[in-house]
């Protein structure tokens, strides 16, 4: 699969920009944050590597996208071993204390749905949290089929994303 041939494919979920409030049903959904380190500096340096793609290419994935960071409209193939999961950014998130972008699914996907990587600092406490949230469903038949063990993926690749900023 190609970049260019992602362009102008339909998202293959209707709830675009869910991950910013109410999740839709009918989904699975996850939330997931943890606390990566403390001050402003620590925020604006993991919010830049977060925008670069950095939890999907810090957890271990391949990213190839059409922007070096994340934008709206920008496509993005994910690779882990020989699964190819197409993308494309739904919206942005850029005030002063988060960061980050929700992505789609596009046809190709083995999941349908949306996820959402941000990076929030807490001025109180001056934590600053990476968190993920995500609603998907099986769109194949194989990740149907293979449900458990794709579920239990997602899971760890997940942790793996709070943990590669």
């Amino acid at each position: 699969m190609k970049l260019s041939a992602l362009s102008g494919k339909p998202l293959t979920y209707t709830e675009v920009g869910a991950t910013a409030g109410n999740m839709p049903t009918g989904y699975h959904h996850l939330h997931k944050s943890s606390v990566i380190g403390r001050g402003r500096d620590r925020f604006e340096t993991a919010a830049g590597q977060g925008m670069a793609w950095g939890m999907l290419r810090g957890a271990g994935l391949r990213v190839t996208a059409t922007t070096p960071v994340a934008q709206i409209g920008a496509e993005v193939l994910v690779h882990l071993g020989p699964v190819v999961a197409p993308c494309r950014v739904v919206y942005v998130v850029d005030e002063p204390d988060r960061r980050g972008f929700a992505y789609g699914t596009l046809p190709g996907h083995a999941e349908s749905g949306e996820e959402l990587f941000l990076v929030r600092y807490d001025p109180a406490t001056e934590d600053v949290i990476a968190e993920v949230v995500a609603f998907s469903r099986h769109a194949t038949w194989w990740s149907r089929l293979g449900a458990p063990v794709t579920s239990l993926v997602q899971r760890r690749v997940t942790d793996r994303y709070l943990r590669a900023l």
